[in-house]
């Protein structure tokens, strides 16, 4: 067995042969003994077991160490599955210091597990026959694994968390033995699990509300009463109401009481939040420059919970006043939003002003959402160097999102897909006959214990006679943050005149892979490619690559990024929020 000698005095480790490591005090004031151990068990030594600083002068301080060193360290390693460890106090090569050699001996092994199960769970049922079959499937600790306090605790721990989280919510272990023969170095487990009767929801109990009618509440539930207790639709329905803006604090559970399972009352107790508030903000993009940002909001627009969203909002090459009205959702989930808005911009040389109307009805469903709108603009553009245009779509569009990542700001795992549909039609106030279609999709794999490496590519295609007619919301750019950096935003797309106007075809694609120095610090290494033509023959793509700090914000993912685009021969500084679409 590879083993390591520790000097527990100095931070330093030395290779002594093949197979051990040891470290020499250098000053009075450390150590007068040093450990040798395996590998596996140094730093639980390390931390819970205290080496003398004087030295043991006669065998009777030595005998006392000694002592003391078996009870401590036989403690430590019987939590680690050790129960017949084996310790030598000798002299050690220095001759001012002792070594302590401890031998681990056999590790315990689990030999047999004995799980009985009490309560409504043990009814005789073909349905609960079978849950109770992958309950004892799902045991984390079976036969042949070594024996550890800690995982035997999370393994009973688990367990009784899977039987509590679906109808038998006051579920508990009422025995658990782990009986040890350190003779044979086995472990034989057993544990009665208690579920307790079946419970099944009752009505919502609601306090906390004063200026909103529990309508706003109760069509959020997904579930009834009557319906069988489940922990993930409690949990579900405490986050779509966190999730709605008049509420400060949401608390929903219930109390675990037997003698109430056949109608468990819902508890949901709320804070709400302001009606109505202004907030100013101020910040900055490599893509758009510096903002500053006006915003009202009233979240109980005619008595009604309907969330009005206004602002007005600066930046160097954009300008928007918009305001929108969003409904609550009906039974089955789906809420009406209105929207208006006024918005200028002056990008790669194209200026464009832009007034819309839309409305739109959208639902989403755990990781679904969908949402199907009706959008009308009239846009003045003016390419410079080249002919003004005015420009008039009504647009019917459909949208779809899958998310499946673990954390929606900070994803290690899982994808983003959107698909977007929409078109226009000279027969109904448009300009121009159109069919806008653009698939994105980003994934996230986790790499090693925090680093992440993900890959994000989106295409896109209008099919028209021609660009011109088309508001520039349902043409394609590429360039800066989130898209290919090393380029200017919006810089890669269609030249007209002097300036870059959007194209009918878009591909791009990014690689990017995060090292995370510390939970809220990381580096990024990236390299990006893609491009905005008006035809697939005329596409070109441009590459740009390079690195970047990461900083998770209070607000998100905070991304500074150095980037070389190849072709541009030019380095550029990007700075955005980095975050999914």
């Amino acid at each position: 067995m590879k083993k390591c000698l520790i000097a527990l005095a100095i931070a330093s480790v030395l290779t002594c042969g093949s197979s051990q490591a040891q470290q020499v005090p250098d000053s009075n004031d450390k150590p007068s003994v040093i450990l040798i151990a395996p590998e596996s068990v140094q730093e639980l030594l390390i931390t819970h077991f205290e080496l003398p600083i004087a030295a043991l002068p006669d065998e009777t301080a030595r005998a006392t160490f000694l002592h003391r060193a078996r009870q401590e360290i036989g403690e430590l390693l019987a939590t680690e599955g050790y129960f017949t460890p084996t310790l030598n106090l000798r002299p050690a090569e220095d001759a001012n210091l002792l070594a302590l050699e401890i031998n681990l001996g056999q590790r315990t092994l689990v030999s047999t597990v004995n799980i009985e199960f009490r309560g409504a769970i043990s009814a005789a049922s073909s349905e609960r026959l079978k849950r109770v079959n992958q309950l004892r499937t799902a045991w984390r600790l079976p036969a042949g694994r070594p024996f550890r306090s800690s995982d035997w605790e999370e393994a009973k721990a688990a367990l009784l968390a899977r039987v509590a989280r679906r109808d038998y919510a006051a579920a508990q272990i009422e025995e658990s033995r782990a009986e040890v023969d350190p003779a044979t170095a086995s472990a034989k487990l057993s544990l009665v699990l208690d579920s307790g009767p079946a419970f099944r929801f009752g009505e919502l109990a609601i306090s906390g509300l004063e200026r909103y009618d529990e309508k706003l509440v109760t069509r959020l539930a997904p579930f009834h009463a009557g319906a069988p207790y489940r922990q993930e639709q409690l949990l579900g329905f405490q986050t779509a109401l966190q999730n709605l803006p008049h509420f400060n604090s949401v608390i929903v559970n219930i109390d675990p009481d037997p003698a109430l399972h056949e109608a468990v009352p819902v508890k949901v107790m709320l804070s709400e939040a302001k009606a109505r508030h202004i907030s100013f903000g101020a910040g900055y993009s490599s893509n758009n420059g510096a903002r500053g940002e006006i915003a009202y909001r009233d979240y109980n627009l005619l008595d009604h919970a309907w969330n009005l969203g206004s602002g007005l909002r600066l930046e160097q090459n954009r300008q928007r006043l918009f305001g929108t009205i969003d409904t609550l959702p009906d039974a089955l989930g789906y809420r009406l939003a209105w929207g208006a808005h006024i918005e200028s911009t002056n990008i790669q040389g194209l200026e464009t002003t832009n007034h819309a109307l839309s409305v739109a009805r959208s639902r989403t469903q755990s990781q679904i959402e969908t949402r199907l709108g009706l959008n009308w603009q009239r846009e003045q553009r003016k390419p410079a160097d080249s002919t003004s245009e005015s420009i008039q779509a009504l647009v019917p569009d459909w949208r779809w999102i899958r998310r499946t990542v673990n954390d929606p700001l900070y994803p290690r795992r899982g994808d983003v897909t959107e698909i977007s549909i929409g078109g226009a039609s000279r027969v109904l106030l448009s300009d121009q006959d159109f069919l806008r279609a653009l698939l994105r999709y980003q994934i996230w794999w986790p790499m090693g214990r925090r680093d992440t490496l993900s890959l994000r590519g989106e295409a896109g295609f209008t099919a028209a006679q021609s660009r011109f007619g088309i508001p520039q919301e349902y043409l394609f750019r590429a360039g800066g943050s989130q898209s290919v950096r090393g380029y200017a935003h919006q810089s890669l797309g269609v030249q007209e005149g002097s300036a870059i106007v959007g194209g009918r075809t878009l591909a791009t694609g990014s690689l990017e892979y995060t090292h995370w120095f510390s939970r809220d610090w990381g580096a990024a290494l990236f390299t990006d490619t893609g491009g905005a033509a008006d035809s697939w023959r005329d596409l070109r793509l441009f590459t740009g690559y390079g690195a970047g700090a990461r900083w998770r914000s209070p607000v998100g993912p905070l991304a500074l990024d150095l980037a070389w685009g190849r072709e541009a021969e030019a380095m550029r500084l990007h700075f955005s929020l980095a975050v999914a679409f």
